[in-house]
């Protein structure tokens, strides 16, 4: 078993992935509503993906955190640091379980991720690969003070899906986060 860190926020515990987030997981990734991050999918695929996460934490030291809710011990998503080979940049990204959609969780687990990925890696920017219809995601980077920067193309097999790039620097993030009302 990897260790890593464990963080956490008003309502909810970052951890790395256990096997037991898995069940929810792949109620997720089921779900028609992923359709902007790859899914819908069936189980082996949601399986497959899955295992990504742990093993970017075993071989890059970080990767997306685990998501319980507080209040009730459930697993209720993803999110945080996350560079596959080819990416555009080091991005800090999310997803949520459907019955944790409108929480504002996904705001809250990647301020804190960012926090993190700022203070622990030293990374210098940060940024979300965003489907242009995607108006939920697009609503979330911009309340974390993201702007869209404007269509990106992403390396194979993922180069015929429209994305744009959110992001902000490291210097952004901090004053942002200096402010009284951030």
């Amino acid at each position: 078993m990897v260790d890593g860190p464990t963080l956490e926020t008003e309502r909810l515990i970052l951890r790395l992935p256990r096997i037991e987030d898995f069940e929810r997981y792949a109620e997720m990734f089921a779900h028609e509503g992923t359709s902007h991050i790859g899914g819908p999918m069936v189980r082996g695929d949601a399986w497959r993906r899955f295992l990504q996460m742990p093993g970017a934490w075993a071989l890059q030291g970080f990767a997306m955190f685990s998501l319980v809710e507080k209040s009730s011990g459930q697993w209720v998503g993803h999110a945080g640091p996350w560079q596959p080979d080819g990416w555009p940049g080091t991005e800090v990204g999310y997803a949520l379980h459907p019955d944790a959609w409108g929480k504002g969780y996904a705001t809250e687990a990647c301020a804190a991720s960012m926090d993190w990925a700022f203070d622990h890696l030293g990374w210098t920017d940060v940024i979300h690969t965003i489907s242009p219809a995607n108006a939920a995601s697009q609503a979330v980077a911009a309340r974390l003070g993201s702007r869209n920067r404007g269509p990106v193309k992403l390396a194979p097999p993922l180069d015929s899906h429209a994305v744009e790039l959110w992001g902000q620097t490291r210097e952004e993030w901090r004053a942002r986060r200096a402010r009284p009302s951030a």
